[in-house]
This record gives structure tokens, C-alpha cells and sequence, in this order.
């Protein structure tokens, strides 16, 4: 996974380049979240990966998407036909989407409580990450009766627990040493 990765990440920095060049962000968000649909396609990657011409993996690719994808977007597609890359847009789609994120300074958050997190309690807690990660934030909040009470708080390679869950596991851990 890490090679597909290392594979989609000049693809998707050039097109992410010439979007904010074009000003286009979300028009190529959307023909790149198309594109990548099309490429999971259990037909599509069939196709694709049984040795196909670069002409037919063009037209089939291009008639797919079809009026989806602006005349730019037909050219990306082109390289990537021409460089045998269709079947990394998902990755390419998602570097972008990170590339994106950055750009605009925003920050996607998970937050896992034991019940559902009420609109006050949300805008609440946004404003406070929002001033702490110096970044806009977007919250995807999660239910999980597990953790007991309290939160969980995920973004990027933070995590702040306040479960009780985890509080009473850091308990344990301390009188165990």
C-alpha cells in the first residue's frame, strides 16, 4: 500500500498544484472523487489490469466519466492512461484531499463518546479545538458505550483521552509498575 502511495503522490501534487493554480479546488475534488470511483470498479480494474492498450484504457476511461470531468481533467487522465496509473486514483483522490486539507488549514477530528455529543456541546468543543490547533476544524463524532463516559479525541497523530475507559486502563498500569 505504502508503494501505491509513494506512486500517487507526484500525480496528485500536480494536479493539486494546477487546481489552486485554476482555482479549481473543488471542481477537481469532484472529478477526482468520480475518477476514483470509477477506478474501484471491480469491472473497470479488470479491464485495466488485464494488459489493455493505452488507447483503449483512454477511450474506456474517458467515455466512462463522460461529461464528469472537465477538458484538464481529461488530460490528467490521459497521463495517467499513458503511464499505466488508473488504478491509482484512490490514493491519488486521497493525497489530494490531504494536500487540500493543508492548504486550507483545516484539521478533520474524530471524537468517540459513550453517548451522542449534543450541536451545544459540538460548537463548544470545535471552538476549543479550533484555538488549540491554531486550524479549522471538522468533527466526525463516533458512539461507543465502551468507553463508559468521557471523550475521545483523534486528529492526525493527537489523541487526547478523557474516557473513563482509558483512565481506570492508565490506573491499572500505574499500580501493576
Amino acid at each position: 500500500m505504502s508503494e501505491l502511495t509513494t506512486v500517487a503522490r507526484p500525480y496528485a501534487k500536480a494536479a493539486f498544484d494546477f487546481a489552486v493554480e485554476a482555482k479549481a479546488l473543488d471542481s477537481w475534488v469532484d472529478q477526482l472523487t468520480f475518477a476514483a470511483e470509477v477506478a474501484k470498479d471491480d469491472t473497470v480494474k479488470g479491464y485495466l489490469s488485464g494488459g489493455t492498450s493505452v488507447e483503449l484504457a483512454q477511450t474506456l476511461f474517458l467515455n466512462v466519466c463522460g461529461e464528469q470531468v472537465d477538458s484538464q481533467g481529461q488530460n490528467f487522465l490521459k497521463l495517467l492512461a499513458e503511464n499505466e496509473r488508473l488504478l491509482v486514483l484512490p490514493q491519488i483522490l486521497e493525497q489530494f484531499l490531504a494536500l487540500k486539507a493543508e492548504f486550507e488549514q483545516e484539521v478533520t477530528v474524530d471524537v468517540t463518546s459513550a453517548v451522542d455529543v449534543t450541536a451545544e456541546q459540538k460548537t463548544t468543543l470545535s471552538a476549543a479545538l479550533e484555538k488549540r490547533l491554531a486550524r479549522k476544524v471538522k468533527l466526525n463524532c463516533f458512539v461507543d458505550a465502551g468507553i463508559v463516559s468521557g471523550l475521545i479525541i483523534k486528529a492526525g497523530d493527537m489523541v487526547i483521552d478523557g474516557s473513563i475507559k482509558g483512565k481506570l486502563s492508565r490506573l491499572a498500569t500505574t499500580l501493576q509498575s
